[in-house]
């Protein structure tokens, strides 16, 4: 496995991940915001935001087996059960992982773990019509 490879799994987890109705964003773990932290204060004023795959994290088995583990940090919203949505996400990263390995020659075994770290809420009045906002 090559650094390549690693980044290209953690590109594809997020893009699918994205797509799911109800994710909001992906959240990087405590280690990745502190890096990107770091990164940050080194560089200028208006650095770019952190990528969306930081919210993935990937490893690869390290029995060369051509299985992988994914970690998936995810915001979602409140107009989904958030259990719905983090079943899409499981389903539709994995597809796409296990896809993208067999497009390049390489089947492999895929285990995604889905975590919800948020929920991103809406408007109050919108889902009580009596309701007004402040």
């Amino acid at each position: 496995m090559t650094a390549t490879d690693l980044i290209s799994v953690e590109r594809t987890a997020a893009r699918a991940a994205l797509a799911v109705p109800g994710v909001a964003e992906l959240q990087p773990t405590l280690s990745q915001s502190l890096a990107g932290a770091a990164t940050r204060v080194r560089r200028a004023l208006g650095s770019p935001a952190p990528s969306p795959e930081a919210g993935v994290h990937a490893e690869a088995s390290s029995a060369g087996t051509g299985a992988w583990y994914l970690e998936v940090r995810c915001v979602v919203t409140d107009e989904r059960r958030a259990l719905d949505t983090a079943r899409d996400v499981h389903d539709t990263v994995r597809a796409a992982v296990a896809s993208d390995a067999a497009h390049h020659g390489t089947p492999a075994q895929v285990t995604v773990a889905v975590s919800v770290v948020g929920i991103a809420g809406s408007h109050t009045s919108s889902r009580h019509p009596g309701a007004t906002a402040p």
